[in-house]
């Protein structure tokens, strides 16, 4: 079970009240070659930039192998569990996708990487059902440059 329903719920209002401000920023996420390579695995991309160290060292400015995009975005859920707060009476969250998404910097094996979350809106749909716009930053552990930024939506329902 994540986290995240563990943390004492807040009201729709305080959530609400959160708007414009950061929310926190997650623990530090460890991308090594392993968690690559099991990624690779799942996606069946199994390009040598991702999977092959040596050749990766030889043949690309990365100087290693990195991380796919979409194995850093996919991290986003983790963080954001450990991030954002629960609305009281919800009975579920979906995710509802992206109205923004660029994968600014690669991810070198071996690096951290944490999400810095913004509430950008939080606006009801319908009685029962909220949609969120949070923007996130994906950091990389000892670099200037993010490994992504993204307008993530989500769809938060209530009983």
């Amino acid at each position: 079970m994540n986290e995240v329903w563990k943390k004492p719920p807040i009201s729709l209002e305080a959530y609400q009240a959160m708007v414009g401000k950061e929310i926190g920023v997650s623990s530090w996420h460890l991308i090594d070659q392993p968690r690559i390579d099991t990624y690779a695995d799942v996606i069946e991309d199994h390009q040598f930039i991702h999977v092959d160290p040596e050749r990766a060292k030889k043949e690309t400015a990365f100087g290693t192998t990195i991380a796919h995009g979409f194995l850093t975005m996919s991290l986003l859920s983790i963080m954001s569990y450990e991030v954002m707060p629960v609305i009281a009476g919800t009975t579920m969250g979906v995710n509802y996708g992206f109205d923004k998404l660029r994968f600014i910097s690669p991810v070198r094996s071996g690096k951290r990487v944490r999400g810095r979350f913004v509430l950008a809106e939080a606006k009801l749909r319908k009685p029962n059902e909220l949609q969120s716009r949070t923007n996130v930053t994906v950091e990389i552990e000892g670099e200037d440059k993010p490994a992504l930024v993204a307008e993530w939506l989500g769809l938060i329902y209530f009983a």
